[in-house]
């Protein structure tokens, strides 16, 4: 056994969970078998995938956490009605919050829409209080995004309105929210579900998993067909990727052919396999979680363990563990610029259990109360490097960062737009073609340049405004037509509500009636 121990300033990181008044209770999580994350969280809000009747739905919940503060009371238990999102008629699969404003979301159902929706505060006046009523969500956009399921939705980490979203049709379609009538680019190349897709930090590269044991890397912005793939775990079980931060590996899981849990990492420049670990035989996905503290976290569906291992000298070392008795289904971290630095906190984990969502910080212990500037990076801020039009147009900026200790801001380093190692032998299809140009400036219509960089917010809900060419006549049709179809949707929300609150006083009277039977 070696004499010396490597040296590192996380070894002693340990989770600790938060208080029960940091935690929300009483939630009703989503009785769909789709492998997402199922809870999504911004620096004030979470969504989470919601068992609810009438079609698909989740819910929109304010952040019970002393560092977040939010103009209203949120109790810790829920009451048994809550302000949800429902607008979808199939269930939602997957929720993502935009990294530039904590008040927009983006869903994808199975009923092939993607949604975006706004956040007003207001929204939860009054929240506990005696007669209050929850009022459900509108979303201020609708996408028809496919005639199939869209498993996963994710924003781009740079450009502003720009939305990626994994369809039942093997494809990732690249939208500009300003101007959704059609997606901007397709990357195809998929030979069957996609299970996860990832952009790297500056946007510039995009990597997916798929049913077919493929790892993939495309450039989004020249469409098509991937760049790189590679053969990845040999499993058919649920397979994640993450981006390593800006180096160039990415970090996937999966499950070896004997169903053995295993964890990869991979140089990006040709899609060599650097490192293949096998974690345990446990049967539910680990899913990923990269830190720029250069620490992955793995937290594995169906148990309560959090693994976590740190990335240095081209190698992983595993730290500690996060064990708990109670099961998670679903897990996401919290925004690293919403960190509670006061209290060494590197890392908050939002973890979905069987009825409630619980807080886990990770904290390096430290005696000193000043700001400990060597296990804080910078972090991603919430202003974007780019807008939509000036990303798909070929710019490329590197992200803007910003300083948890005093909130300057300043650029990240630059990310190059393809791989540029040489493919090696092993990569499962063909050599990795030339690097493809920049593709050429798409100049919208008309319509569309007035939406160039659009608030979400006034963005039609259901009937999007006609062509110029369009008389008078139709566009008062369509707007009599959109006034019925709104009033007939809130009547049917109505009547679902009240169905709701029967079976819940329904459910009560049952209750009632055996404690007495038992009494």
């Amino acid at each position: 056994m070696s004499r010396f121990v490597r040296s590192s300033k996380y070894r002693h990181v340990f989770g600790q969970q938060g208080k029960k008044e940091y935690g929300i209770d009483n939630v009703k999580v989503t009785n769909s078998a789709w492998d997402t994350n199922v809870i999504s969280c911004s620096g004030k809000y979470v969504s989470i995938n919601w068992n609810a009747s009438g079609g698909g739905a989740f819910a929109i919940l304010p952040l019970p956490s002393p560092f977040s503060p939010l103009p209203h009371n949120c109790p810790t238990k829920l009451p048994d009605l809550v302000p949800l999102a429902r607008s979808h008629t199939a269930a939602v699969l997957d929720t993502d919050w935009s990294p530039f404003n904590d008040s927009i979301v983006a869903s994808g159902g199975e009923d092939g829409k993607t949604m975006i929706w706004q956040v007003n505060p207001s929204s939860f006046d009054g929240w506990g209080n005696e007669g209050w009523e929850p009022q459900d969500f509108d979303p201020v956009l609708r996408i028809d995004a496919s005639p199939r399921r869209v498993g996963q939705v994710v924003w781009h980490p740079t450009a502003e309105h720009v939305l990626a979203t994994a369809t039942g049709d093997h494809v990732v379609k690249l939208w500009d929210i300003g101007s959704p009538e059609q997606p901007r680019n397709v990357l195809g190349g998929h030979g069957d579900a996609i299970q996860c897709v990832a952009f790297n930090p500056s946007g510039t590269l995009v990597a997916t998993t798929c049913r077919d044991r493929k790892l993939r890397i495309f450039d989004p912005r020249a469409g098509g067909e991937p760049v790189r793939v590679a053969d990845s775990h040999g499993g058919i079980k649920g397979a994640r990727v993450v981006w390593m931060g800006d180096k160039d590996n990415v970090a996937t899981t999966g499950f070896s052919k004997m169903s053995d849990r295993q964890v990869g990492i991979w140089e990006t420049g040709g899609l060599t396999n650097m490192k293949m670990t096998t974690i345990d035989q446990t049967s539910g996905v680990l899913m990923p979680f990269w830190s720029d503290n250069n620490i992955l976290f793995l937290a594995g569906k169906g148990d309560g363990n959090i693994r976590y291992f740190e990335w240095e000298n081209e190698s992983l070392y595993p730290l500690a563990e996060y064990k708990s008795s109670d099961p998670q289904r679903g897990m996401c971290f919290l925004p690293r610029r919403s960190l509670n630095v006061s209290d060494c906190e590197i890392a908050r984990a939002y973890k979905v259990a069987a009825s409630s969502i619980e807080a886990i910080a990770f904290i390096v212990p430290r005696k000193s109360d000043s700001f400990q500037s060597d296990i804080y990076p910078l972090a991603p801020s919430s202003e974007p490097a780019l807008t939509a039009g000036e990303y798909f147009s070929g710019k490329t900026a590197p992200p803007k960062l910003v300083s948890l200790e005093n909130g300057a801001i300043s650029t990240g380093p630059v990310s190059s737009p393809l791989p540029t190692t040489p493919a090696p032998t092993k990569i499962a299809s063909a050599p990795a073609p030339a690097p493809a140009p920049a593709p050429t400036p798409i100049v919208p219509p008309p319509i569309a340049q007035t939406r160039s960089e659009p608030s979400p917010a006034v963005a039609s809900p259901v009937v999007r405004a006609p062509s110029s060419a369009v008389d008078d006549s139709a566009v008062a049709s369509i707007k009599e037509e959109n006034a019925r179809l709104n009033a007939e949707l809130r009547e049917s929300r109505e009547k679902i509500r009240n169905l709701e609150l029967q079976l819940e006083t329904f459910k009560a009277n049952a209750r009632k009636a055996a404690a007495l039977l038992e009494g």
